[in-house]
C-alpha cells in the first residue's frame, strides 16, 4: 500500500511524505527537522525509516530542515547539479548528494520518478512525477507559469498536488509591497487559484482520485477562496482538499 501526505505546505516551510513497505521518502524538507518527525510520527512513520529526500529547488522555505536531517540521520538528497549548488550555498553544508538530470527519469527501489522543469525564480527548479505500484502522482508547486510541458507530465496522475498560492485580487488589495506583487503574479512566481483551476481541467480524467490545493497564501489567499474558484471551474465532481502550512493534511492510501 503507498501513502501519501504532505505534512507542511506554504511560504513558512513545505514537506510532502510518500511511502509504501519498500522505500520511503519525503519531498523537501522545508521545516525543522523536529516539525518533520513529529508529523511523520502522527502518520505512524519514523524519521529513521526515511530513505532519501528529494529537493524541487533552493529556496529556504523548502530546505530550512535539511542540513540536522542529514547530520543526524545521513539521509541521501536528490536534486539537480544547480539546486544542489544552491543548497550548499543557502546552508552551507554539504549532504549526501545523488544528482539527477532534469527531465530524466530515474529509479528508487519500485519508484520511477520524473523530475520535470518548471517556472519559478531558482536555478533549476522542478515538480516531480513518482510512479509506483502501477499509481502515479504528481507534485507541482512553486511555479510562475503553465507551460506544456508541465501540462503533459500531469496527465494520467491518481493524486495531484498542485499550487494554489493566491487569489489575485486579493494580491493587489493587500498591503504587501510593489515587488512582492510583480513577482507573485509573474511567470516566475506563483499560480493564483484561477491558474490551478485551468490547470485542473486541462488533466482531469475519470481515474483522477484527489487534489490537494497547495501552497497557499496566508494573507493573499483563503481556503474559501481556492475552493470555491477551483470547483466553479472545474465542472466535475472531484475529491479535492487544501495542503495545510501548520498541520498535516489527509492522508491517501493508494
Amino acid at each position: 500500500m503507498i501513502a501519501f501526505c504532505p505534512l507542511a505546505s506554504g511560504s513558512k516551510g513545505n514537506c510532502l511524505y510518500l511511502g509504501n513497505e519498500q522505500k520511503k521518502i519525503l519531498i523537501d524538507a522545508g521545516i525543522s527537522a523536529k516539525q518533520i518527525e513529529t508529523r511523520l510520527q502522527q502518520i505512524g512513520v519514523s524519521i529513521a525509516d526515511i530513505d532519501a529526500i528529494l529537493v524541487t529547488h533552493e529556496h529556504m522555505d523548502h530546505i530550512q530542515g535539511l542540513k540536522i536531517l542529514c547530520k543526524r540521520y545521513a539521509i541521501p538528497v536528490f536534486a539537480n547539479s544547480e539546486t544542489a549548488k544552491g543548497i550548499y550555498r543557502n546552508l552551507q553544508f554539504m549532504p549526501k548528494f545523488t544528482l539527477f538530470t532534469s527531465d530524466e527519469s530515474f529509479s528508487f527501489g519500485e519508484m520511477l520518478i520524473h523530475p520535470f522543469s518548471i517556472q519559478h525564480d531558482t536555478l533549476d527548479p522542478v515538480g516531480f512525477i513518482i510512479s509506483l505500484l502501477q499509481k502515479k502522482i504528481g507534485v507541482c508547486a512553486d511555479l510562475g507559469y503553465v507551460t506544456a510541458h508541465v501540462k503533459k507530465n500531469l496527465e494520467q496522475c491518481d493524486v495531484l498536488y498542485l499550487e494554489a498560492n493566491h487569489q489575485e485580487s486579493m494580491v493587489f488589495s493587500s498591503a504587501r509591497s510593489p515587488h512582492y506583487k510583480k513577482r507573485v503574479i509573474g511567470k516566475q512566481g506563483h499560480l493564483s487559484n484561477q491558474e490551478c483551476a485551468e490547470l485542473l481541467s486541462s488533466v482531469y480524467h475519470e481515474g483522477l482520485r484527489h487534489v490537494y490545493l497547495a501552497h497557499l497564501s496566508s494573507e493573499c489567499n483563503s481556503e474559501e477562496a481556492a475552493l470555491k474558484t477551483v470547483l466553479e471551474f472545474v465542472d466535475k465532481k472531484i475529491d479535492i482538499s487544501i495542503a495545510y502550512q501548520d498541520k498535516i493534511s489527509k492522508i491517501i492510501y493508494l
